[in-house]
């Protein structure tokens, strides 16, 4: 027979056996199980206690919803723990009557309903007590177990509720390290973790043997080897790179920039990639628990940002080529800093490797605790020994007389910002806030990750937009050549192009700082909540929370330094290459910097969440300020916004009222500068130039007009004074040959002959210089034609005097 047949006799052997042992039970032994089952629990106490575990579950769940400190949870979770030990002595005494009511129905045997032998009354009611008895047993039981499953639920919550207050309630305190206590969970871990991690263990242990079964075995070699090799050819692909910078990129600054870019992107796809090939070939297999899936998800993402930090070190020191190192880091410093990047990203890896194992196995808080103490202390203790490093060696090499390189004001406070973030850092840890410790060292690996990405691609941007468009590249002359463009819109393109670009990067270095926290948002995060916040959405629903203080004064402090530094790239950069006067050039740089102020203001209000729907109370506000004391200033204000957009007067032009005379210097939002011929300067509010009449001598390219009126005897030759006159106007280089000098016979009197000779001048500011110069040569030119000025005449009276 085969192998099936052999079976079937063993299993009908089992049933034989079993039925003999059922038979053999005597009536005796029948009474004892009977006599048990009497002294179990009655079915009415049972329930009572079922009412009583459910009460008190319920009862957890309201104040587990309600808590809001870390010792209430923890007596709580005390509380969690005894009502889930007395639902399962409940369910084991509840399983222990199930099965003696099952032994007595087998040994009543099933019903016979056809039998030979008639059952006698009481075998059959004993068989339908029996059998309802089961059925309230079976329910109780169903009912003890979703009790205890839903206590269990509750732990597991309660759990998640601790951890997370550990991440965000960073005044939490959970005992100092120097406490022997907060390194218990660590020397002796306490049952429950040990169950736990041992679960969760047995769980890769079975994603492992899965991987190494006869179908899945091949496929897992394929997958090592190919990580493996990940890892191998990233030298010979960055050899590739450069070689590639160097025979496809221009000559210049973009080529360091793009190997910068390159060596990020390889580092991190090397990296990336071999973590994916090795987190897939341990839990593709269909047996796998989804814990450990999860855990091998996220270890995956950790891997691409720890991966990221190695890449952002190597690209910026640069080890292999210094001279296409980004930054003009000395060389000995980036060779004493190059172990650092890869260490920085290995301790990463490795705790948070561990915190996302305490999660998955669901151990206790203490035990995460502990990890993120030691995670907190490794990257502080590591960001303080990068900064003593770099003093050591910059004063090593002040000592031999080498040229260290010229930090900027900006590295100089980020150097500072790590010592003082390290040693805060430190001083939580040893004062016993570990959720504020964690806090500062996963916000100090994101803020300088983001950082650091924000300067490389502003670099990689601006080289890119300046070789585009670099008349000198083969780029920038097929440009040229296609759209007929000229050198200098050549370089406005660049520019503008080269300031876009710098916004958008910064715009979402923006939303990646106030949005995005490390190791777990991914690029295509951030990019959705850019554009929720280009929409607009959300904006009318936040409300003034203590967080978004912080959050409010970034975007101010940031708002104003940017807004001041587009202002001078448009004062200094784009608009000097424009075809615009200054004057123009002028206005829309204030216009600009008008409209960023209250941007920069909208937006503070907006973070702090100021719903505009809300604030009819600030307008009221505003209307009584305007009908008092703000009247005049929101005058000057809206006067200065209409000086700016009609331009009846602009910077630059000579101008005339309420007796003041001098040229536009500033138009500010409340008043206007004039400066006078003395180079002393008038302030005069902006309300005035819309409200009188104001004289603008230079509006709409006016000439100037230098007019002479002279008096002559009447015995003088008035054509050749006429000729002599004009003469002298012509000779002159500031008088204009279009249109041209007249003289002009303005009155005839007994005084004289009154001669009026006028010129033009290409501006109004030179007609005080030019007079002079021709008075000086008309006084000249008389002297030498023997030609007089009419001089007043004198009536003298004589008196006779009196005769004696």
């Amino acid at each position: 027979m085969g192998k099936a047949g052999n079976a079937f006799i063993g299993f009908f052997y089992l049933l034989l056996a079993l039925c003999a042992v059922s038979l053999s039970l005597s009536p005796v032994q029948a009474e004892s199980l009977s006599q048990q089952a009497q002294s179990a629990p009655s079915a009415s106490e049972q329930a009572s206690s079922l009412a009583d575990l459910q009460k008190q579950l319920d009862a957890l769940k309201q104040q587990i919803s309600s808590a809001q400190s870390d010792s209430q949870l923890v007596n709580l979770s005390q509380l969690n723990q005894t009502l889930l030990a007395d639902a399962d002595t409940l369910r084991a005494s509840l399983y222990e009557q199930q099965a003696t009511i099952t032994t007595q129905l087998n040994v009543l045997g099933p019903a016979q309903d056809n039998a030979v032998v008639q059952e006698t009354r009481e075998v059959v009611a004993r068989r339908n007590n029996l059998t309802r008895q089961k059925e309230q047993i079976e329910k109780q039981i169903e009912h003890a177990s979703a009790i205890y499953s839903n206590a269990e639920s509750l732990a597991v919550q309660i759990s998640n509720l601790r951890r997370n207050n550990l991440k965000t309630q960073l005044a939490l305190n959970s005992g100092s390290m120097l406490d022997v206590d907060f390194w218990r969970p660590l020397v002796s871990p306490v049952a429950q973790d040990q169950q736990k991690i041992s679960r969760f263990a047995q769980q890769a242990l079975q994603g492992w043997s899965s991987a190494w079964q006869p179908d899945w075995r091949l496929g897992s070699a394929v997958f090592l080897l190919l990580a493996v090799g990940c890892l191998y050819t990233r030298r010979h692909l960055e050899n590739a790179l450069a070689h590639m910078c160097i025979t496809l990129l221009p000559e210049g600054r973009l080529r360091r920039s793009g190997y910068a870019t390159g060596i990020l992107c390889i580092t991190m796809l090397s990296w990336s990639i071999a973590g994916s090939l090795v987190g897939y070939t341990f839990s593709r297999a269909p047996d796998v628990s989804d814990a450990f899936a999860s855990f091998v998800d996220d270890w995956e993402r950790l891997c691409r940002f720890s991966a990221m930090l190695a890449g952002l070190g190597r690209a910026f020191l640069s080890n292999q080529r210094p001279s296409w190192r980004l930054s003009n880091m000395a060389s000995p410093l980036a060779e004493a800093l190059r172990s650092f990047p890869p260490l920085i990203a290995g301790i990463v890896l490795l705790f948070g490797s561990l915190e996302q194992l305490n999660s998955a196995a669901g151990t206790s808080v203490s035990a995460s605790v502990v990890v993120s103490a030691l995670s907190a202390l490794s990257i502080a203790l590591t960001a303080g020994i990068i900064t003593r490093r770099s003093n050591q060696i910059r004063k090593q090499m002040i000592a031999r007389g080498e040229r260290t390189e010229s930090r900027s004001t900006l590295a100089g406070l980020m150097h500072l910002a790590t010592i003082l973030t390290a040693l805060a850092v430190l001083f939580s840890l040893l004062f016993g806030y570990i959720s504020l410790a964690r806090f500062l060292t996963y916000e100090f690996v994101w803020v300088g990750l983001v950082l650091s990405c924000l300067y490389l691609f502003i670099h990689l941007w601006n080289d890119i937009c300046e070789s585009a468009f670099d008349q000198n590249n083969r780029c920038g002359k097929s440009i040229q050549e296609t759209l007929r463009l000229h050198e200098r819109h050549l370089a406005q393109i660049a520019t503008l192009l080269s300031a876009t670009g710098k916004t958008v990067l910064i715009l979402f270095a923006l939303v990646a700082l106030l949005n995005g926290t490390f190791g777990s948002t991914t690029p295509l995060q951030l990019l959705q909540k850019a554009v929720e916040i280009w929409g607009g959405d959300g904006l009318g629903k936040l409300n003034i929370v203590p967080a978004n203080l912080l959050n409010a004064l970034v975007i101010l402090v940031v708002g104003i330094y940017l807004l001041r530094t587009a202002r001078r790239w448009l004062e200094q950069e784009f608009l000097p290459k424009t075809m615009m006067d200054k004057g123009m050039r002028v206005s829309l740089t204030t216009l600009f910097a008008n409209i960023g102020y209250v941007s920069i203001a909208l937006a503070t209000l907006s973070t702090l969440g100021v719903q505009w729907n809300n604030l009819a109370w600030i307008v009221s506000a505003l209307s009584v300020g305007i009908g008092f004391g703000l009247q005049e200033i929101v005058k000057n204000f809206i006067s200065g916004i209409i000086l700016l957009t009609e331009r009846p007067v602009k910077v630059g032009d000579l101008v005339s009222i309420s007796g003041i005379e001098g040229d536009i210097r500033r138009i500010n939002v409340r008043a206007t500068e004039i400066q006078l011929t003395d180079r002393s300067t008038v302030i005069v509010p902006n309300s005035q130039f819309i409200s009188q009449n104001v004289r603008n001598a230079t509006m709409g390219n006016a000439q100037g007009v230098v007019t002479i009126p002279l008096t002559f005897p009447l015995d003088i030759d008035p054509e050749q004074v006429r000729d002599l006159l004009l003469t002298i106007y012509r000779e002159n280089e500031s008088v204009l040959e279009a249109p041209a000098p007249s003289v002009t016979f303005s009155q005839l009197s007994a005084q004289g002959i009154m001669l009026s000779v006028t010129g033009y001048v290409a501006s109004p500011r030179v007609v005080s210089n030019t007079r002079s110069d021709l008075l000086f040569e008309i006084l000249r030119a008389l002297r030498v034609a023997n030609i007089a000025l009419s001089s007043p005449q004198k009536m003298i009276i004589e008196k006779e005097a009196p005769e004696a």
